[in-house]
């Protein structure tokens, strides 16, 4: 081991012989970097850096890996993510549907009454091989008792008949607002739950089931966290959510971090919870918390992304476009001006030209009353932005983060805008040439999947997950450009660029090694990429392949029945492995009845039942489920 000079600062680790993405103002390359409690000391050619190596330096060759800064999610519902994480299993990266539902039967035998087995999002149709979702007839014939929830992005649910049961909907339940439970022409519910377009009809089924209890809440999101490190994310600013009650749904993450056991490092809004009294919410919640609170890992970021209900923009492309109503404005401006007084940061979410508009007019207006100066706001997705509103978001000092859900439901939007209307939806680059700050992410867990590669090579290709073209080369990135979006770019929306998102002397030490060099292999590979090497302040959180050494043992997972401990999270499953899946849990439907000691004439017959109650839906289904 070499030893310091006396003139170079002694480092804690070192990894070299790497081709290491810096992400410093001159997009540079160097093959090592220094690290000292917690933040990067030096970078540069080996020899440059090993002059900070003492005896008691840990050392690692990258063995010509490629590393990257750590990936920052800049839109992901990190905390609600957490707090479920071990009791949903994910169809993230499934090849085929015959996939899926056979991990669905294995998970169906392994789940304890009365808890229900929920597929929440990250998956889409095109995805698989089969070009459709599950049935309410297989879902019923999987699991005649057990409850199954599959969420469909934030369009649609579908509910088996031990769902229904469990949650009491019937005949005589009335729609709630917003939203629709699908019937047949007897009243019946089939299964269907319809955003038209409020998600709410979707969280408030789904809030029906049982929850884990706090050690649970606390393991689940360990283990999440630790899925983000595997896929190279160690930062996180996230957005809120319907359900996600402050403070009371923040005891399990706070309780990390006070326990040191935090590997990513989050930054949280606060989304308003009561339709009619967002101004009450945010007037108690100034006095509670401040933008800031907290330390390097947990620190409270601002408001958002919903601020009033009357704002509520959704982007579910399968319905047309929503007309907001006429409260929007006074609503929106009293909330705004509450929190520029309290210098509060402040996001919302905006998917339609239109409603983006109507928004910059309240912004403006309240600005022109009580000066942003400075104070960091932003939209989120923006997927149909005109070049005038860009230019009035950069006049207002105001960013967009982006996220890939046009990768999981570009088709959609095809079919109701056309092709064209397609191409520059988002319009990123023209965002990138206007100066705006541009952050990437995922608006995962209950929309698209939190798997970041599959974000970049939408960006990068400008494909969906299905192969669909959306765009034309000019509104595609690089990849440098790309992963800068990723890094650099998300770093601004916490007011944290002056610390991460590159790999310079002073910044957190925060980055990933990665399976396969991201900037040169082929381009559809970029969705199998992740972390064989993820360090966060200086810290191993995660290491596979020739590092597994290095790795930190996992917690145990619990419950045990959970489908992380099955299945692990996205993107785990490759195709050769599906034989043995389906073999294990019987490839079609009679066989999993079988496995729960149903007789085949019963489970055709259920098939038939199910199959008539389809027929005589007024509505014979929606994309996504099939009949």
């Amino acid at each position: 081991m070499l030893r310091a000079t006396a003139s170079a600062a002694a480092a804690d680790l070192i990894v070299c012989n790497g081709k290491i993405a810096t992400q410093d103002d001159r997009q540079s390359f160097v093959t090592a970097l220094a690290v000292k409690d917690g933040r990067i000391l030096a970078t540069g050619s080996g020899h440059d850096v090993m002059c900070h190596a003492h005896a008691g330096t840990q050392c690692i060759d990258l063995n010509g890996r490629t590393v990257i800064p750590g990936l920052n999610d800049s839109h992901l519902h990190m905390i609600r993510g957490g707090l479920n994480f071990n009791l949903e299993l994910r169809w993230d990266g499934v090849p085929t549907l015959a996939d899926a539902l056979a991990m669905l039967r294995r998970q169906v035998l392994r789940t304890p009454a009365p808890h229900w087995v929920r597929v929440v999002g990250g998956w889409t149709e095109f995805q698989f091989a089969e070009k459709r979702g599950p049935t309410a007839a297989e879902l019923n014939a999987i699991a005649p008792d057990t409850p199954v929830f599959i969420m469909h992005l934030g369009d649609s649910a579908l509910l088996n008949a031990a769902a229904l049961r469990a949650i009491g909907y019937g005949r005589d339940t009335s729609n709630p607002p917003g939203g629709e439970i699908q019937r047949d022409r007897l009243g019946r519910p089939t299964g269907l739950l319809i955003a038209r377009p409020d998600m709410a009809v979707l969280h408030e089924a789904l809030e029906r089931a049982p929850k884990l209890g706090h050690d649970d809440q606390m393991n689940s999101m360990r283990h999440f966290m630790r899925e983000l490190n595997r896929l190279g994310v160690t930062s996180a600013i996230d957005a809120g959510g319907d359900f996600q009650a402050f403070p009371d749904d923040y005891g399990a993450i706070l309780a990390l971090a006070r326990r040191g056991e935090m590997t990513v490092r989050v930054a949280y809004s606060l989304f308003v919870q009561h339709a009619g009294r967002e101004l009450d919410d945010y007037a108690r919640w100034v006095t509670l918390a401040k933008p800031g609170d907290g330390d390097a890992f947990l620190r409270m970021n601002g408001a958002g992304e919903l601020l009033v209900y009357s704002a509520a923009d959704f982007g579910n492309f399968l319905e047309p476009r929503p007309d907001l109503p006429a409260a929007l404005e006074a609503e929106l401006a009293a909330v705004v001006r509450l929190l520029v007084r309290h210098r509060w940061p402040f996001r919302l979410h905006a998917t339609y030209d239109e409603s983006i508009g109507r928004f910059l007019n309240v912004l403006e207006a309240v600005n022109r009353e009580t000066p942003f100066d400075g104070l960091r706001w932003f939209f989120d997705h923006c997927e149909t932005i005109t070049d005038a509103n860009i230019a009035r978001i950069a006049a207002l000092g105001g960013g967009v983060t982006v996220q890939h859900r046009m990768a999981f439901q570009g088709e959609y939007f095809i079919a109701r805008y056309g092709a064209q209307a397609a191409m520059r939806t988002p319009p990123i680059r023209a965002m990138l040439a206007a100066g705006l700050p541009v952050g990437a992410g995922t608006d995962a867990t209950r929309i698209a999947s939190y798997n970041p590669f599959v974000s970049l090579y939408w960006m990068v290709s400008g494909r969906t997950v299905g192969g669909t073209a959306l765009y034309p080369e000019r509104n595609r990135l690089g990849r440098m450009e790309a992963l800068r979006c990723y890094t650099v770019g998300s770093a601004w929306f916490s007011g944290e660029d002056d610390c991460k998102g590159a790999l310079v002397p002073g910044h957190y030490a925060d980055f990933a090694v990665l399976t396969d060099d991201y900037f040169t292999i082929d381009e559809a590979r970029i969705t199998s990429l992740s972390s064989v090497l993820t360090v966060v302040g200086g810290r191993i959180v995660h290491a596979d392949d020739e590092f597994a050494s290095l790795a930190p043992p996992p917690p145990a997972v619990s419950p045990a029945w959970s489908p992380v401990a099955e299945f692990g999270g996205a993107g785990r499953r490759r195709s050769a492995e599906s034989a043995s899946l389906r073999a294990a849990a019987g490839a079609s439907p009679q066989a999993a009845g079988a496995a729960r000691g149903l007789g085949r004439a019963f489970v055709q017959r259920l098939h038939a039942a199910a199959m008539e109650t389809a027929e005589q839906c007024e509505v014979s289904g929606y994309p996504g489920f099939a009949y």
